[in-house]
């Protein structure tokens, strides 16, 4: 199962990309775009691009189309 690893211990899956890691990479740089925020947590472009949504449909970040791009940025 792609994005998901099974702890040995409690036999559950766990996210190999926490929804906390896109949170810190927004916070650290500041609004940016799917991409860079990618790289940062060191996933692919179209996971970031779900995880964000999650994120966004939850109301903790918003984004902004500028252009071909989505400009993510946490929520006040």
């Amino acid at each position: 199962m792609g994005g998901k690893s099974r702890d040995e211990d409690s036999g559950e899956f766990t996210e190999t990309y926490p929804l906390e890691d896109f949170l810190d990479s927004l916070e650290e740089i500041g609004p940016t775009g799917t991409t860079d925020i990618a790289d940062r947590v060191g996933c692919d472009r179209r996971t970031a691009y779900i995880k964000l949504q999650s994120l966004e449909e939850e109301g903790v970040v918003q984004s902004q189309k500028i252009g071909n791009a989505l400009l993510w940025e946490l929520t006040d």
